[in-house]
């Protein structure tokens, strides 16, 4: 009984009109990958009905022959790749075809740079590979039948405007892509070259890749006929599990094949692990880190791409399971020996075995991220541009492995002031002062913020280091790592400093002194600044600068009290969370708080003061909750200077 039909004229996204323009002219040379690419979505989808029909095996509808047909017809100008996977529903068509990733288009866009190469670069990262279709063809035709359901349906688009979408019938499940090729694709209608394709990107498929071969005639000595011309089906690839293949035996092509495969990535990974795990739990292992961070990688709801099979049968790519969310940029496979088959994804989230498996894949991941820190530091750096934001989030999460963790961490410091994050906490230590118990940092809304910060002062002066944080992870990770190396971690701009021990009897004796000539204007500055602040003090951390602010030891700090409000808590610089307010610190070395100890004039004392704490709050990067006010005392001071 044939479907009603449906059909509807739908347009593209703007952005996947811009994106089809840019693939067809920046990946132009490389228009081969188009094949990769449709084999690739072939493979996935016999995976997903592999996995579907553990817990219902009518969906292979009497056939479980699973495979992807490469065909072409030089008379119709076609190249046709076929699988027999789950199919789609007109729906999933919908979502998947008629659109672009749900994540990252904006970033996506924003990066192009008008430079073929690098927005191709862009582009395979972006991972939109069905796209590229439309590098040799000016219409594809897809027509798709979800497995279990009656009613198939047939996109169909030029690549410009909009799509089709109609109800059509067919009798298989899976999906058929027709590609109609342009004016000199010629070479993609012959199959020498298609095999080659095939064999050169596409050879790891675990499923049978077939073609049609001719085969002549074939003649005795005298040349009569003793066997017809015909057309035989071939397996055109190896059409074995790579990760199940000795290491020995994979070339470093293959492995780079295999992760574009697998990552949906144009370019080759940055490095990757193969390993095979026996005992109580055998599992082999092939994950891979990229070269670049994909543009959905800050997207919570996406699933990353490292796939559970269990002896060879794709089980999942819900990769939490497999995966903890900080190394949720890894590729790959992990292919488990002793799961139960019929295992369900409720099962698999409670199971100790996974468990295990995630413990050991992780541990694989870190022992290699640590080895290419320990012996590939240009090849790290490029990783930590890439991934450090993410590799942080690993000691706020991961508290089983948070020092092995730590040990991987990039920061700036003060040791070169340069905004690249190179310096370890092993490095840190290492540059230790003799005397020295506390490993210092600073953290700050900017790389120049942390910088410039005057609560440096006195550190940069004694030549002791500090770690220099801005990004905005920064603070949760400061907060989850107290102590590395048996070190403890302190703010600069948080609490007493313990510096007493580095100065000298003469230095303590002046700062006595000085602390009791000023003991009237500490009373006096903490009676004009009244509940903004918890304490007036002369400072140990300024040498240049007339004042700061300092946080509690165990309170919320500047920076992070400015992020929470910028995320909708409510919340002040001058209150915090539980109402804990700064300690206004002085310095008296400072021509302007020297200068306030004579002055007669109350309200000139206020203004002055008010001034210096308006000042501290703008050198922490925040904002004043009345700029104008500022200003006017400001303006009113530099008047009655030049009197």
């Amino acid at each position: 009984m044939a479907v009603e039909t449906k059909k509807e004229t739908l347009g593209f996204q703007t952005e996947v009109k811009h994106l089809l323009h840019l693939m067809i002219h920046s990946l132009y040379s490389n228009k081969e990958i188009f094949l990769r690419e449709l084999i690739s979505n072939g493979s996935d989808a016999a995976d997903k009905l592999r996995f579907e029909a553990l817990s219902d095996e009518s969906l292979y509808e009497g056939d479980s022959d699973l495979s992807i047909r490469v065909d072409f017809d030089k008379d119709e100008r076609t190249v046709t790749v076929t699988d027999t996977g789950i199919g789609m529903t007109r729906e999933e068509v919908q979502d998947h075809i008629g659109t672009i990733a749900k994540s990252g288009t904006k970033q996506f866009f924003e990066k192009l740079t008008g430079d073929q190469a690098k927005d191709s670069e862009l582009i395979g990262q972006f991972g939109v590979g069905f796209y590229s279709s439309f590098i040799v063809a000016d219409k594809v035709t897809l027509t798709t039948r979800k497995a279990g359901e009656k009613e198939a349906v047939r996109w169909e688009s030029a690549g410009e405007g909009d799509y089709t979408l109609e109800t059509v019938d067919k009798k298989t499940r899976g999906t058929e892509v027709v590609l109609h090729l342009k004016e000199g694709e010629d070479e993609f209608l012959d199959g020498f070259r298609l095999r080659s394709i095939v064999k050169k990107f596409s050879d790891h498929i675990s499923l049978p890749i077939i073609m049609s071969q001719d085969i002549p005639a074939e003649t005795d000595e005298d040349g009569k006929e003793t066997a017809p011309a015909r057309i035989e089906d071939e397996t055109v690839n190896s059409a074995s599990a790579l990760w199940t293949r000795s290491k020995d035996e994979i070339s470093d092509e293959e492995y780079s094949e295999f992760y574009k495969h697998v990552g949906h990535d144009f370019q080759d990974p940055l490095t990757h692990v193969h390993s095979k795990v026996e005992g109580v739990n055998e599992y082999t292992l092939l994950l891979y880190v990229p070269a670049r961070a994909p543009f959905d990688m800050w997207d919570r709801d996406a699933k990353h791409g490292v796939k559970l099979y269990i002896r060879k049968v794709f089980i999942t790519d819900d990769a939490e399971q497999l995966m903890p969310r900080y190394l949720r940029f890894v590729r790959g496979v992990i292919d488990a020996d002793s799961l139960p088959l019929n295992v369900s994804r409720e099962i698999l989230q409670q199971s100790k075995q996974i468990s295990t498996i995630k413990a050991g894949a992780v541990k694989k991941v870190l022992g290699l991220l640590k080895t290419m820190a320990n012996n590939d530091a240009e090849t790290y750096e490029k990783f930590w541009s890439e991934f450090g934001n993410v590799i942080k989030e690993g000691v706020i999460e991961d508290h089983k492995n948070k020092d092995a963790v730590a040990k991987l961490l990039r920061f700036s410091s003060t040791h070169t002031d340069k905004e690249k994050q190179d310096v370890s906490l092993t490095d840190y230590v290492g540059r230790m002062q003799e005397d020295q118990e506390h490993i210092y940092y600073v953290t700050a809304d900017s790389f120049s913020a942390a910088k410039n910060s005057p609560h440096l002062e006195i550190f940069r002066k004694k030549g002791i280091e500090v770690i220099l944080m801005a990004d905005r992870v920064d603070e949760w990770l400061i907060s989850n790592l107290t102590d590395f190396d048996g070190k403890h971690l302190q703010s600069v701009a948080k609490g007493e400093l313990d510096l007493d021990k580095l100065d000298t009897e003469e230095d303590k004796k002046e700062k006595e002194e000085t602390s009791k000539s000023f003991e009237a204007v500490i009373k006096q500055m903490k009676e004009v600044l009244g509940e903004k602040v918890s304490e007036v003090r002369i400072t140990n951390r300024l040498t240049d600068s007339p004042a700061c602010l300092v946080t509690g030891a165990h309170d919320m700090s500047l920076n992070m009290e400015r992020i929470m409000k910028e995320a909708g808590q409510s919340m002040n610089m001058l209150g915090g969370m539980g109402g804990s307010k700064p300690v206004f610190e002085i310095n008296p070395e400072h021509a302007l708080v020297a200068n306030i100890k004579d002055e007669q004039d109350d309200d000139r004392f206020a203004d002055i003061t008010n001034i210096l704490f308006d000042q501290a709050i703008l050198s922490e990067g925040g904002q004043l909750d009345d700029p104008s006010a500022f200003v006017h005392k400001l303006n009113g001071l530099l008047q009655g200077l030049l009197k």
